[in-house]
């Protein structure tokens, strides 16, 4: 076979028809709305939404042949808003539906998503943009709320194992003409290997076919061929969606519910799978403040350090500092006295407005400031016993007796609610 005739084994085996289209029952189930939408002929532009492997190419164009529509396939990193109004041009002058199906439409911008508007609106095109990315966050609301979203979920291993049969078996697509010795160890090896994605466990059964063939033709897969054939795979991890989301979410979370395991696991998953370090690094150092705080305030300069210790190391050495820090934050004494103490006074600032400063706590430093008392009746702290100012009030009038800070019986928070309680009890003392 030429080059030019050649296919991989991923194209060649693409599913020609719904029936043939393995995993996302929880769409294409009988009974199911897009099932039902694409049995009767009634296509509607739409947003597939998942990983890579997932089938979202294979399924706009399987929509596409089963609704006897004209299939158009474009990528957004390669076109833009001319290669758009080519696209409607050509649907104008084409008699039935057209279906635009835009790969990774989360790299257009506003502009060049908002030129599909009134093209959708009035019909002329059927856009199907498929997207690792939430679209929450990339797609403009213009275009949101004209298109539904449909959810596509990573292959469970049984899924990716009919995957496989079917390219094992299969003797005019598949390998299935030549003697392949593939163990069920070595098929759950690829197949955890692969992470859910149908297209990297086909491509990872054509090499390891190319790597075990013999000169008569027999193929024998073995596992100790496994590191040459899936490489330095990665796990799901996409930057600024769910996953992404998800995985800060479970590391910032196991450091809150004091699980060292756990938040060492999490955090070593984010960094196989790429993620940036000083985001995490960034992420520790709200997790210092937010969920321990004051209960133990060398947190917040142990997790600047771990930054500061990354930038001055970089990859991988500088990431045993954030292993540290994440151990660190962990272990320590939990509170969020602190973080609910600031969105409380914050709720009030937003409530209430601009609130006059009291009087005896504005700025004199002009005779003019002093003719209006600014300053008078302040008693300075640090000449009053204990460097208390008892009785003396700091909060705008409308505020008094408002209490934002409170102190948990936790870590260093223990001492410091002990002194407020001892500082406000000489005060009722005092008013009695």
């Amino acid at each position: 076979m030429s080059t030019k005739d050649y296919q991989p084994l991923a194209e060649s085996l693409r599913p020609q028809g719904l029936a043939d289209f393995v995993g996302q029952a929880h769409l294409l189930a009988p009974g199911r709305a897009l099932r039902q939408s694409v049995e009767a002929g009634r296509l509607h532009s739409m947003i597939l939404w998942g990983p890579p492997g997932t089938g979202k190419t294979t399924l706009a164009r399987l929509m596409a042949g089963s609704c006897g529509a004209r299939f158009l396939m474009r990528s957004a990193v390669t076109s833009g808003v001319k290669d758009v109004r080519t696209v409607v041009s050509e649907a104008k002058d084409h008699d039935g539906e057209t279906v635009l199906f835009l790969d990774e439409v989360h790299r257009f911008n506003k502009a060049q998503q908002d030129a599909f508007l009134p093209h959708i609106e009035d019909g002329t095109l059927i856009l199907v943009g498929a997207t690792t990315e939430n679209p929450a966050f990339e797609l403009n609301n213009a275009l949101l709320s004209r298109l539904r979203v449909y959810v596509l979920k990573p292959l469970v291993d049984i899924e990716l194992r009919r995957v496989l049969d079917r390219a094992l078996t299969d003797k005019e697509k598949g390998v299935g003409r030549m003697q392949v010795e593939l163990s069920d160890s070595m098929a759950s090896a690829l197949i955890r290997a692969a992470d859910g994605d149908a297209r990297r466990l086909l491509n990872f059964l054509e090499l390891a076919v190319q790597l075990g063939v013999d000169d008569d033709g027999n193929v024998c897969i073995t596992e100790d061929m496994l590191p040459d054939i899936t490489g330095a795979t990665t796990r799901r991890f996409d930057r600024g969606g769910d996953y992404f989301y998800d995985q800060i979410s479970a590391l910032h979370k196991s450091i809150r519910g004091t699980d060292p395991d756990a938040s060492l696991y999490w955090l070593v998953r984010m960094l196989e799978a790429g993620c940036d370090p000083r985001y995490i690094a960034r992420r520790l150092i709200r997790v210092a403040s937010e969920d321990v705080g004051n209960a133990d305030p060398r947190a917040l300069a142990l997790a600047l350090n771990s930054a500061e210790a990354y930038e001055r190391l970089g990859t991988p050495e500088g990431e045993l500092a954030l292993a540290q820090v994440t151990v660190y934050l962990a272990c320590a004494p939990k509170s969020n006295a602190v973080y609910k103490g600031f969105n409380a006074a914050r709720a009030d600032a937003v409530e209430f407005g601009t609130l006059e400063v009291p009087v005896h706590l504005r700025n004199a430093p002009t005779k003019l400031a002093q003719q209006f008392e600014h300053g008078k009746g302040y008693r300075y702290a640090h000449d009053e016993p204990d460097r208390y100012s008892h009785g003396q009030t700091y909060l705008p009038e409308e505020l008094l007796g408002r209490t934002y800070y409170e102190p948990v019986d936790s870590g260093l928070e223990i001492r410091i609610r002990e002194k407020l309680a001892r500082l406000k009890g000489q005060l009722d003392a005092a008013s009695t």
